[in-house]
């Protein structure tokens, strides 16, 4: 028994590594493809869609944007705008008494009139934050920030670009050119709102190279997080988690502090940002997690005050900073997924319910990560939705595959059934009628109804050849007919006692010798069988009661059972005959059934098979189990045919 579970096994997980082959292949291509970075555009632009389509947050009022439009410029009659208006500006915020004031204008060079004004206001105003460009540009540029600022009120505006030109990080700290370590704009506003909070600013706990406000640390980009594949991760970076809804901040215009149409309880302790929202000054930024008037296109005020608020609601209200999984957490996800995609033709037959289980598969996946990207996480989805549709297409391919497989043994089947009725015909009336024939053609005189029996003769060898013929032109268009199907809805415990039964009421020569009958027919287990297999499984105790009708010499004994032993159904029959034809049997019964040696030798390939044998073999692989042969005792043979009682997850 143990032999046969493991052969069983075996078995079963050879069936299925040949069939998941294909989908193991698929999910090791999108593996590679992942690797090399053939499928980063889709994971950055499906990031974007996803950070696009959360619910909208309540608006950030701990910061406001004062923002200089194309009307401010033309009557200032200044391009883009003087000092002179910059002072008048930052002295009435002063009025409101916010925390910090961010200037995002740089302001390196005078911009007359004006100047000695706006640095008398920037040496006297400590809550000030001017901006610089730190890193070189493509010709290799920085701009210095403002003189009269010292270099803790000073913050790099420099963004991190995707090869798309989008803003998906954000980068708080680099070195410039002297190897000066440098801190942005954003971590600047940050730091000083928080520290008149007491929230101190220092470096990581679990990353000493990460930033850190009290308890919260930034968690740092590498060069392969998320979908990103060796990306350029130097300085310190994060990822971006923009605020979502079309009204992420207060936005108030210049003419409306210099009117005081402003409430000032939404400047007083706040963070206010100063920039030009004006085209023609050219300060954009894209990004595609942010919806606007101008997709993909906002001004570069609002993105730093998009990364000044992640910091802060990240501190005050523990609002998720975006993090990734390790790289092997990520790669056993996608293998999940493409696992399962793949099991979906191990437990489905039809192609709509394999489609219906992609797409079901395809929305779960897709719902788990819009999840996570809620809770903070990102996760890749592209690469799971490749395994899961590539994988689909393949089910739909091996489902097509195996239907064809199926008409293949249906026609075996088929041919064997025709086998055995000619052979049938021949052992029986053919030869009593061959035998008439040879005694009529030696008489003297041949009786007139010679030439009928002559044409009897032919007729019934014609009737072999027009059968098969027939059931080869058929066999595509083979369909049960409607009663076949309902009978076979039957429990299969009766309908083997059925087929037990109409077998032993066949004129068979070694069923008359019968005197006791052992018969047990157990309900079974049927949950994972289809009707085809149902149908093999009668045809299976047919032909084995068919065996010892024919070949059970002297047989006085018939064991049939049909039972669970263990985890196992067994369907077995045991005769104690001699199991040996006579000689006047021998030539029909070989042409019958060349299997009737009794053998255990461990390589059947050997050994003489027929069909009768061969379509045993076929379903006791389909159904994972296995078929033997084997002497009775004391005298006998003993036709057994068992199967797992569950469906086996390699199958």
């Amino acid at each position: 028994m143990k032999r046969d579970r493991w052969q069983a096994v075996k078995a079963g997980v050879t069936n299925w590594g040949r069939g998941a082959l294909p989908g193991v292949m698929v999910i090791v291509a999108v593996m590679i493809a992942r690797l090399t970075g053939a499928l980063q555009f889709l994971e950055l632009v499906t990031f974007d869609r996803f950070l696009r389509l959360r619910p909208a947050e309540p608006m950030d009022e701990r910061i406001v944007i004062v923002s200089i439009t194309e009307g401010d410029i033309q009557r200032a009659r200044t391009y883009p705008i003087p000092d002179r208006e910059i002072a008048d500006l930052l002295k009435r915020l002063q009025a409101y008494q916010p925390t910090a004031i961010g200037l995002d204008i740089v302001r390196d060079i005078p911009v007359e009139p004006g100047n000695a004004e706006l640095t008398s206001v920037f040496r006297s105003s400590k809550n000030t934050i001017g901006v610089e460009i730190a890193l070189p540009d493509r010709s290799g540029f920085t701009v210095a920030p403002g003189p009269a600022l010292p270099s803790e009120q000073v913050g790099f505006a420099d963004a991190v670009l995707d090869a798309d030109g989008y803003q998906r990080r954000s980068l708080l700290g680099a070195h410039n050119p002297q190897q000066e370590y440098r801190f942005s704009f954003a971590i600047r506003l940050a730091e000083r709102y928080l520290a008149a909070r007491g929230i101190e600013f220092g470096n990581g706990i679990r990353d000493p190279d990460a930033k850190r406000f009290g308890s919260i640390e930034l968690t740092r980009v590498q060069s392969n997080s998320g979908g990103y594949v060796g990306t350029d991760a130097g300085g310190n970076q994060i990822l971006l988690n923009v605020r979502s809804g079309t009204m992420p901040f207060r936005v108030l215009s210049l003419s409306q502090i210099k009117s005081r149409q402003v409430n000032p309880d939404w400047i007083r302790g706040k963070i206010v940002l100063i920039g030009m929202m004006s085209f023609s000054a050219k300060d954009l930024a894209s990004s595609g997690a942010i919806a606007g008037i101008n997709p993909g296109r906002i001004y570069g005020v609002e993105m730093q005050a998009h990364a000044t608020s992640q910091i802060i609601s990240a501190v005050l209200d523990r609002r998720s900073l975006l993090r990734v999984w390790a790289d092997a957490w990520e790669y056993l996800w996608i293998v999940t997924w493409g696992l399962l995609g793949i099991s979906l033709g191990r437990f489905l037959r039809s192609p709509w319910k394999i489609l219906f289980g992609i797409l079901v598969a395809s929305v779960s996946s897709s719902g788990i990560c819009y999840g996570l990207i809620l809770l903070g996480w990102w996760v890749p989805i592209v690469p799971v939705l490749l395994v899961l549709v590539l994988n689909g297409a393949g089910l739909m391919a091996a489902l097509f595959y195996r239907h064809e497989q199926e008409l293949r043994l249906r026609l075996e089947e088929r041919q064997f059934a025709i086998e055995q009725t000619f052979n049938a015909i021949h052992s029986g009336p053919l030869q009593t009628l061959v035998g008439i024939l040879r005694s009529v053609q030696e008489q003297a005189t041949p009786p007139p109804f010679l030439p009928e029996l002559q044409r009897l003769s032919q007729e019934l060898r014609a009737v072999y050849g027009s059968v098969q013929r027939e059931a080869i032109a058929d066999e595509p268009h083979l369909r049960m007919g409607s009663a076949i199907e309902l009978a076979l809805q039957a429990p299969l415990h009766e309908l083997l006692y059925k087929v037990y039964c109409n077998t032993l009421e066949q004129e068979l020569p070694y069923l008359k010798t019968l005197k006791f009958k052992i018969v047990q027919f157990d309900p079974l287990n049927t949950s994972h069988l289809r009707l085809e297999h149902k149908r093999a499984l009668c045809r299976f105790l047919e032909e084995a009661l068919c065996n010892v009708g024919k070949h059970a010499i002297e047989a006085t004994r018939l064991t049939v059972i049909c039972t669970q032993e263990g985890d196992r159904q067994v369907i077995r029959v045991a005769d104690n005959g001699r199991g040996k034809p006579s000689q006047l049997e021998t030539l029909s019964l070989a042409q019958m059934d060349r299997d009737r040696e009794i053998t255990e030798d461990p390589n059947p390939k050997l050994q003489p098979s027929g069909l009768g044998t061969q379509l045993a073999k076929n379903l006791a692989k389909q159904l994972g189990g296995a078929f033997r042969r084997y002497p009775n005792q004391p005298k006998g043979t003993v036709c057994e045919l068992t199967w797992s009682a569950k469906r086996r997850w390699f199958r």
